[in-house]
């Protein structure tokens, strides 16, 4: 099959468009032949050098295509079906697992992380991480839903208890994950403040529904958000950009305000006042992907059309370190998509 694969680490240049062998299918897995593949900001962090990392290397963690073939203990899906894959594999069997709280298990990994990913003609995976997707929906608005969506949902949902009526501040509403988290917040009747770098973003970020905009290269985050809460402040920060942004979030809470994150973009090193912490009696909480039920629940919202993918553009697979690049630029809104 033809695939793009790295050899070494390092800049776009890496990235080979070349033969690889094809993937072998046990009796629990089912091949898919990919359609498209949607990049994250973890392919460029890969591609760039992490460990466990082995080389030669196929990125590619969102994943739409078509079944081709399956394994004979599988029963769910059948040759042909149109699918969209969960972007993570685990044991299945731990004590995390078995309770339902996937991203916990220590075998925990994400697609073309820990693993070969979807930027390739084939994959084969686990049947459970299968799940077949409405005639309405394209490859490529399939393949920019699970992780972005995933990942937002068990922010807000799972891990802050989203609620109505709440303020949320959204970091990088243009990014895959933040342009997702201001539908999410919007479906459960919150107010939404969204930061963006230029006006088109901006815009955007507005037409997704955030009530307010920032722009965090031009205003400063907290200033901007006692404007227009009136001194409210927020109950959820959105965090996921880093040392960047971290000292202005944390000013953006209100007293038992949560910053929940998923990310360093521009860091990973940040620091707070102690007391601050404590005396507001704020809440700092860790996210990472999520669990099968979130994924789940999610799609629910994303088939019924009540959520919707954000594409920024597509890529012809061989063209995989332009793509590369555009993701770098920060030009993009929503997701960047490779067809296969």
């Amino acid at each position: 099959m033809k695939a793009i694969r790295f050899h070494q680490f390092g800049g776009p240049e890496v990235l080979k468009y070349e033969d690889a062998p094809d993937p072998e299918l046990r009796k629990d897995q089912v091949l898919v032949r990919v359609r498209a593949c949607a990049l994250n900001h973890l392919d460029l962090w890969v591609r760039k050098g992490l460990p466990g990392v082995k080389l030669p290397h196929i990125n590619g963690s969102d994943i739409a295509g078509e079944v081709a073939a399956v394994g004979e203990y599988v029963l769910s899906v059948r040759p042909g079906q149109r699918v969209l894959l969960a972007p993570m594999v685990y044991c299945n069997h731990c004590e995390q697992c078995t309770a339902g709280q996937q991203s916990l298990c220590r075998a925990f990994t994400v697609l073309g992380n820990g693993m070969d990913g979807g930027d390739a003609e084939f994959i084969a995976i686990p049947e459970v991480n299968v799940i077949p997707i409405p005639a309405s929906m394209t490859f490529e608005q399939a393949a920019a839903v699970p992780l972005v969506f995933l990942t937002a949902w068990h922010m807000l949902v799972a891990r802050c208890y989203i609620r109505p009526g709440q303020t949320v501040l959204v970091l990088a509403g243009g990014s895959g994950v933040g342009s997702a988290a201001i539908q999410i917040a919007k479906l459960f009747g919150c107010t939404v403040i969204a930061t963006a770098g230029d006006d088109r973003k901006l815009e955007r970020s507005r037409e997704l529904g955030a009530d307010f905009v920032i722009n965090h290269y031009q205003q400063k985050i907290g200033d901007e958000v006692r404007r227009v809460t009136n001194k409210g402040m927020c109950d959820i920060v959105f965090e996921h950009v880093g040392a960047a942004t971290w000292q202005e979030s944390m000013k953006s809470l209100k007293p038992g305000g949560s910053l929940v994150t998923c990310g360093a973009t521009s860091g990973p090193e940040a620091s707070f006042d102690i007391r601050f912490l404590f005396a507001r009696q704020l809440s700092f909480l860790g996210s990472y992907m999520g669990t099968m039920a979130d994924l789940h629940q999610v799609l629910k919202q994303v088939f019924q059309g009540r959520l919707k993918p954000v594409l920024d553009t597509t890529f012809p697979l061989k063209d995989a370190a332009a793509a590369h690049r555009h993701l770098e630029s920060k030009e993009q809104f929503g997701k960047v998509v490779l067809v296969v």
